[in-house]
């Protein structure tokens, strides 16, 4: 199986395994650097470790191209349908614009905050440190962001891409995620994505950055049964 197949899983035990818990049958992330679990395979005991995970009042995301199989003891909170999206060309930036800025723990707030308001997908309080963040600023306020998630050999993942809606229209979100491609690939890396298969907004503003569908994936946002009661 390719390493994009199961993208948290190769994350998880490659680039980020320093932000990772669990063992050799499943992971997830600390808690408060993202929702993002996965098990190596869909065998039993590779299921049952990624139950053991979650805690009580817990939800994890699970992203992948197999289909979703629910581990015993968890339930279905919440199910989507994304694309896989891979860069086929270089990106071409604009290197004689300056407002770009690098973004760290001093705007973590700002950052959260407006992940919590725009919603690009799971954004905690360390979800930053996952890679590298940037950021357009208006006025001293953080109008656009965009970032790197999971990342495993070869491979990173342009996320966290989002405005604020009073900064809207303006390309932000063109400029900031073709930036952070292009710093991919500097590295030596390949950049790809996850998208809504319904966004069609998103899509359509990726492929005409140079992104191209490599396959659907499934979503699926799990809790612990014995807390379903409780949301």
């Amino acid at each position: 199986m390719h390493p994009l197949d199961r993208p948290v899983w190769a994350s998880l035990i490659t680039n980020h395994a320093s932000l990772s818990e669990g063992n050799a049958l499943a992971k997830r992330f600390a808690p408060d650097v993202n929702l993002f679990a996965s098990a190596c395979d869909d065998t039993p005991a590779a299921l049952a470790a990624l139950a053991a995970l979650v805690k009580p009042e817990e939800s994890v995301f699970l992203l992948q191209v197999p289909d979703i199989l629910i581990p015993p003891g968890l339930v279905e909170v919440r199910v989507g349908k994304g694309v896989q999206m891979v860069a086929t060309q270089s990106m071409t930036v604009e290197s004689t614009r300056s407002d770009i800025v690098m973004l760290g723990d001093d705007d973590a707030p700002e950052m959260l905050a407006l992940a919590e308001l725009t919603e690009p997908g799971p954004f905690l309080a360390r979800t930053h440190t996952m890679g590298t963040f940037l950021g357009i600023r208006i006025g001293g306020r953080l109008a656009a962001m965009a970032g790197e998630r999971m990342r495993f050999p070869g491979y990173t993942e342009v996320s966290g891409v989002c405005t604020h809606p009073d900064f809207r229209g303006r390309g932000f979100a063109r400029r900031l995620s073709a930036t952070v491609a292009a710093n991919i690939e500097a590295r030596g890396d390949r950049p790809f994505l996850h998208a809504w298969k319904t966004n069609h907004s998103a899509i359509s503003l990726y492929e005409g950055l140079g992104f191209q569908f490599r396959t659907e994936v499934n979503a699926m946002v799990l809790k612990r049964s014995g807390s379903f009661a409780h949301m």
